[in-house]
């Protein structure tokens, strides 16, 4: 983990990796409301690994695109009962990975649960970014660069696009 003390200045979304879990680039949505971070899971499933509560589950990092799936496997370190933001509550597990942006690496909790209705595969909590990082909500992606980001192709005009005006 890096020693770097330094606080980096995000925007409201941005592209983090998670390593441990194989997770190169996911877009997360930072939320100073959620005191806790949560990702999208699908296929969660218990088992014990000396003597140690384990879980596999599958990540689509991509919104809208289940195309791309990445098959995890951590430690369930608690299971919370997490309020969301329409008053709804539900007991969900608890994982601790290394979350990195930027190439700086710390510990976070993530609560697993399902985003199939969110537009962002992960919440990004208060807890996560404390001591780390601060929201410029004005702002978006300042942090890792996007590895999917499609180029545009861009359009070449054509002869008779162009037209000149005759007096």
């Amino acid at each position: 983990m890096s020693d770097r003390t330094s606080v980096q200045v995000i925007g409201w979304r941005e592209w983090i990796a998670l390593p441990s879990l194989g997770i190169e680039s996911i877009k997360v949505k930072t939320d100073t409301g959620a005191r806790t971070s949560a990702l999208h899971a699908d296929d969660v499933e218990r088992f014990t690994s000396r003597g140690r509560p384990m879980l596999t589950f599958l990540v689509h990092p991509l919104q809208r695109d289940r195309g791309l799936e990445v098959r995890c496997e951590a430690e369930m370190i608690d299971e919370r009962l997490v309020r969301s933001s329409h008053g709804d509550q539900q007991l969900r597990p608890v994982i601790r990975t290394p979350i990195e942006i930027r190439g700086v690496l710390w510990e976070i909790e993530v609560t697993l649960t399902r985003r199939d209705v969110m537009g962002f595969r992960m919440l990004l909590g208060r807890e996560a970014m404390r001591g780390h990082l601060l929201v410029d909500p004005g702002r978006s992606y300042l942090g890792n660069p996007s590895p999917y980001r499609r180029k545009k192709k861009r359009k070449k005009k054509k002869a008779h696009d162009v037209t000149e005006q005759s007096e």
